[in-house]
């Protein structure tokens, strides 16, 4: 699947009926989720059939498309089914019982429910919503594709506006030439990542750099009366602050991801668990500040594009490790120089990224580990237009930054 979207103009009303067909989906989604608490044994299909039963006893959901609103349905199914696997691979911890939705963000259409013109620059939703006709704002063109190929469609809601995805069912694979090369990588909050060759990339730190900003957004939020206008204007600034924080984390992770595997046949990292790391309080700013999550991710979805080869291994004691004899040198976090008694005295992530390396060519390791959880299947993490600048931090969905190819379109992943 590849995930095109556009920044969708349309007038007052307009806006004001795709919030309420987003309150629709919602009910609909938690409808179907009590009616799975309260009676045993329901199952997928089940729940598309309430979703019809919901339909002939509220009007105002009847206005809304069939096929968005069984696409609510799935929505809570997939809560559901989390919860299961969850509770079957015995995860410790919470095992995420399915909660009700408060905020919903998007709403979605299968094949029917909307119409696109002619030269694909406006889409028209046919539902008794009265969303109507909106225009699509962007460079990437839709008539590239089939409209046979077009399998979904999302109308998003964001602090910046309402955005119209479209899931295209394609796939896309580049063939490069092979460079003969491969690299470790380590993670770390001083640097970006320092690689095996004793290469560093610095680490922007776009949270650190905008917490002043925010800070200033959410005193402005606090000294507003609840519920009142102004207050709802402030809370919007704080978000449009925090998408811009998100989109230039992710476009980094992007850019760097695709430098790396373009560059290398084999890339090699540590398989972290950064939601445990998080739970340090004292770093967990800037664990999360420096996206080691995203980055992870876009080395893989680049590495299954470009056909190179990605391994996760185990990070333990590849800082201890000597990468030269393989003594062990226990050392703590302010150390940061790796002195052993062999005579290698290293940069402490420079032996580290050495030890990933030969511990991926050692073993067979395990390669495209990376199980995207699709935390919001409601579509609300996107990708982005080509030369729009708008980069967003993405959950379920793969996306490709616009600066760095022409004439390619951004790639994504999507529960279907």
């Amino acid at each position: 699947m590849i995930i095109l979207e556009f920044k969708a103009k349309g007038k007052r009303h307009q806006y004001s009926a795709i919030n309420e067909a987003i309150r629709t989906v919602q009910f609909i989604r938690n409808s179907c989720l009590r009616y799975w608490m309260d009676n045993k044994g329901v199952n997928k299909f089940d729940l598309n059939k309430y979703s019809a039963v919901l339909a002939k006893n509220f009007p105002f959901a009847n206005e809304l498309n069939s096929t968005a609103r069984q696409s609510s349905a799935e929505r809570s199914w997939s809560s559901i089914v989390r919860f299961f696997d969850n509770c079957k691979k015995k995860v410790p911890g919470k095992k995420g019982f399915p909660k009700f939705q408060k905020n919903c963000r998007s709403v979605e259409y299968k094949q029917s429910g909307w119409k696109l013109s002619p030269d694909k620059k406006s889409i028209t939703f046919t539902d008794k919503k009265g969303i109507g006709k909106l225009k699509l704002k962007g460079t990437w063109d839709l008539w590239r594709f089939d409209k046979k190929l077009i399998k979904r469609v999302r109308i998003v809601r964001r602090a910046d506006g309402y955005y119209v995805q479209f899931c295209v069912s394609v796939d896309i694979k580049e063939e490069l030439e092979p460079t003969g090369t491969a690299i470790g990588l380590d993670v770390g909050v001083k640097d970006f990542y320092t690689d095996s060759a004793g290469k560093t990339e610095s680490n922007p730190r776009f949270y650190r750099t905008g917490e002043k900003r925010l800070k200033f957004y959410q005193r402005r939020v606090s000294r507003k009366k609840k519920g009142s206008s102004n207050r709802k204007k402030a809370v919007n600034r704080l978000g449009r602050q925090h998408l811009k924080i998100s989109r230039q984390r992710e476009e980094h992770a992007k850019r760097l991801a695709r430098c790396v595997i373009r560059s290398n046949d084999l890339v090699a990292y540590e398989d972290l668990r950064v939601r445990n790391l998080v739970k340090n309080h004292c770093l967990a700013k800037s664990i999360n500040d420096a996206g080691w999550h995203q980055f992870r991710k876009w080395m893989e979805h680049f590495g299954t594009k470009f056909g190179k080869v990605t391994v996760a291994v185990n990070p333990a004691y590849t800082s201890q490790n000597c990468s030269d004899c393989g003594e062990e040198v226990k050392k703590s976090l302010s150390t940061r120089t790796h002195t052993c008694k062999c005579g290698c005295q290293l940069d402490r992530d420079h032996n580290a990224a050495i030890n990933i390396l030969k511990r991926a060519l050692g073993t067979v390791g395990h390669t495209g580990t990376w199980i995207l959880k699709d935390l919001n299947t409601c579509g609300e993490s996107t990708s982005t237009l080509l030369d729009s600048g708008l980069v967003e931090q993405v959950g379920s969905l793969k996306q490709e930054s616009p600066r760095l190819m022409t004439g390619e379109c951004q790639l994504g992943l999507i529960s279907v």
